[in-house]
């Protein structure tokens, strides 16, 4: 959308300012006040601070130019006596911002969603800690497979036995028909994910992400790195902290070279065959960047999706315009895996329970 009028003048204030309201974050305050109704102060004032603000040193000089170029304040903080002031720009529909009504479209606009779909390996330390928050409320749902169980329901098929004993228990009259269905069982979820220094800037998200999936579901999670690690036991802490910490206790390669091929191996040969990959969704988490033989790797991918029941590869820069799978590891994995998928933002990893659940 084109820019609105004031909005550039804003941006350009707070540069001046001192904070970095660079070309990229005015675009996406653009694009984020295409969501919101801009007659709002507090819509346009959290769209504001979520993109264009990068530090928290940022946030009272954010409020300050915020206030001399609109006339407001932080809503929360406008004085009960005075009348809040309405932004000096048009709104969405081309009607002013006196309160007129029009079609501008009225979806909040804060930082939470903003968050969503930043790059994760891109975060400021404040940003983190809000992330890390919100990973822990994730939605956690597990794949269901069809058991040979059964349990009483309304319609489905006929349960003669507690027909039969319905019939007894009233003298042998007439009684309703008791029914049964099938009971679903949850599938397991192996989650192997690369912790080698071309992944570092995505390790702390990751560890965080796989704490939550495997307190939540039955999972088994694993590293990859220059050697095979379970971290199963250490994520099982309630605390993401201790948790976190009791992982990097365990794991002895953090940041090193990637022989995923050979890792692979090493988990098809001690879990994976033995009944960890039987059946379940086989999540591996990788750049792709092998310094294996590649040819390994194939091997590997094509026994784990012999064994599994779907196996995905989350790549974090699939989701970058014009990138293509041409690193050594993932091209060699491409034909074995169900799907590639991006998963550099919370919305990916969100996105990524999704399709395990589905499976």
């Amino acid at each position: 959308m084109e820019p609105l009028p004031g909005l550039l003048g804003f941006t350009r204030a707070l540069a001046a300012a001192g904070v970095p309201a660079d070309p990229h974050r005015a675009m996406a305050f653009t694009e984020a006040i295409g969501h919101i109704d801009i007659a709002d102060p507090r819509q346009l004032y959290a769209a504001g601070r979520a993109t264009l603000c990068g530090e928290p040193d940022d946030l009272p000089v954010y409020a300050r130019v915020f206030a001399a170029w609109f006339g407001a304040g932080y809503p929360g903080t406008t004085p009960a006596t005075e009348k809040p002031a309405r932004p000096r720009i048009a709104a969405l529909d081309g009607r002013t911002a006196s309160g007129e009504p029009g079609e501008a479209l009225r979806v909040a606009a804060d930082d939470t969603e903003v968050l969503r779909y930043r790059d994760l390996a891109e975060l400021t330390e404040a940003e983190r800690e809000r992330v890390r928050a919100l990973l822990a409320e994730l939605d956690v749902r597990p794949p269901l497979r069809s058991s040979m169980r059964r349990r009483p329901a309304h319609r489905g098929e006929l349960d003669p036995g507690r027909t039969l004993r319905g019939m007894l228990a009233s003298g042998g009259e007439p009684v309703h028909l008791r029914h049964r269905a099938s009971a679903p069982r949850p599938r397991g979820i192996v989650l192997l994910l690369d912790i080698s220094g071309s992944m570092r800037p995505y390790a702390d998200a990751l560890l965080r992400f796989a704490h939550v999936v495997t307190r939540r579901a039955a999972t088994e999670t694993f590293t990859i790195g220059t050697r095979l690690t379970r971290l199963t036991p250490a994520l099982r802490a309630r605390d993401p902290e201790l948790a976190l910490a009791a992982a990097a206790r365990t794991v002895p390669d953090w940041a090193g070279g990637t022989r995923i091929g050979e890792s692979l191996r090493v988990f098809c040969d001690r879990w994976g065959q033995r009944g960890l990959a039987r059946g379940a969704v086989v999540v591996v988490y990788s750049d792709g960047w092998e310094r294996g033989e590649p040819e390994r790797l194939g091997e590997q991918m094509a026994r784990l999706h012999r064994l599994a029941h779907k196996v995905f590869w989350v790549n974090p820069h699939a989701g970058r315009a014009g990138y293509e799978p041409v690193q050594s590891g993932i091209a060699a994995a491409l034909g074995h895996i169900d799907r590639l998928l991006a998963g550099h933002s919370l919305e990916t990893l969100r996105m990524l329970l999704r399709e395990v659940r589905d499976a």
